[in-house]
């Protein structure tokens, strides 16, 4: 199973934009930050994350709040076929509670 799920904030944000299929895309990177156990050790992690939206979600993604926290759904894949650059693919978000 291909599953993530991350509270972040959108930092940077392309304008939306069409496949050439006609599939309406946003490209952005959302930034994390939040305090984890590991090992019984609590470690602060930070990080960015290259994140796409396609699709019907792509118009809400274009509008939602920069720099607010969200909820964000979806999976990860290759950014292309020879890439061994990871990107996360948005299937849905809300506001983070």
């Amino acid at each position: 199973m291909n599953q993530f799920e991350v509270v972040a904030s959108i930092i940077e944000r392309d304008i939306l934009r069409f496949s050439p299929a006609g599939v309406p895309i946003v490209s952005a990177i959302l930034a994390h930050g939040s305090q984890q156990v590991e090992a019984g050790v609590t470690r602060q992690v930070e990080f960015e994350i290259t994140a796409l939206a396609a699709g019907e979600i792509a118009g809400r993604f274009a509008s939602a709040e920069l720099g607010a926290a969200h909820r964000f759904t979806g999976f990860l894949a290759r950014k292309n076929r020879n890439s061994k650059a990871l990107v996360f693919h948005i299937i849905d978000f809300s506001a983070a509670a």
